[in-house]
């Protein structure tokens, strides 16, 4: 069987039986531009963490206690929230970058979109960003006490943000191979992170686990899982893993992500 029908821990495939598409997915399904879709679970929610406030008491415990939210996985599904997921070239060079002349025309030079992250209650939301290249940022603080943000990528910035004001990143982002951190100075539990791409396929697991990213160019290529605590299966997720893509969508099994040892044995 053909190395890309099979991934050790992915299988793509097209989802059984006869799908009826609309107009725009038969034509991208023809054109060879691809839904890809997936869940990425994990095995034992840890027990949650609580933070020990000693900052504006008052508000930040108004909602009730609050928690480290590092590892968020939600009961039911046992899906893992804030995994990014990308795909890049099915090669093993970690230098090779998305092609642009796969990109789906019309996605090249994309309207840049200018993200938000808020600060209601003494958490980031959200906590955990994908973004473009070129895309803008502006965070906002709809609290009623004064909050932080302390941002390390390029053209970082340090500002307080007053109650019920925003701040706006003065130049887009740009480029980064890391994950660029953020916290608030004020209340030192809040932090995310933020990974900034050069091009359109990624995405971010919501509360139960899934993602979808639209028109991947259909073909061979890798699908890499990232979450703050590293990379599935650690090193050897780092350049993700094979997948095939191809048809109108193209249904991952669940993934279930594993983090890398804290003290990971000496090669």
């Amino acid at each position: 069987m053909p190395r890309f029908r099979v991934a050790l821990f992915l299988t793509a495939g097209l989802v059984a039986g006869s799908v009826l598409l609309s107009g725009g997915q038969a034509e991208d399904a023809k054109a060879g531009w691809v839904t890809v879709k997936g869940q990425v679970t994990f095995a034992k929610a840890p027990e949650a963490k609580p933070v020990d406030v000693q900052v504006d008491k008052a508000h930040c415990l108004s909602k009730g206690k609050l928690f480290y939210e590092t590892i968020q996985v939600k009961k039911e599904s046992k899906g893992l929230k804030n995994v990014v997921v990308w795909i890049r070239p099915d090669t093993k060079d970690r230098k090779d970058v998305f092609p642009k002349n796969k990109i789906k025309p019309g996605l090249v030079d994309a309207k840049p979109v200018t993200h938000v992250i808020d600060q209601p209650c003494c958490q980031f939301i959200p906590r955990i960003l994908a973004v473009r290249a070129g895309d803008g940022l502006e965070v906002k603080n709809s609290s009623p006490v004064p909050h932080n943000i302390n941002y390390k990528g390029d053209n970082a910035f340090n500002v307080t943000v007053p109650a019920g004001m925003s701040h706006k990143m003065a130049q887009p982002f740009t480029p980064s191979a890391v994950p660029v951190p953020f916290e608030c100075s004020i209340h030192p539990w809040m932090n995310g992170r933020i990974r900034v791409f050069e091009h359109p396929y990624f995405a971010v697991t919501d509360e139960d686990g899934k993602f979808e990213i639209k028109d991947v160019p259909a073909g061979d290529w890798r699908i890499v899982y990232w979450h703050e605590e590293g990379f599935h299966k650690g090193r050897d997720g780092i350049l993700g893993f094979p997948v095939a893509v191809a048809g109108a969508t193209t249904e991952l099994k669940p993934l279930e992500y594993e983090l890398p040892p804290v003290n990971p044995p000496a090669k």
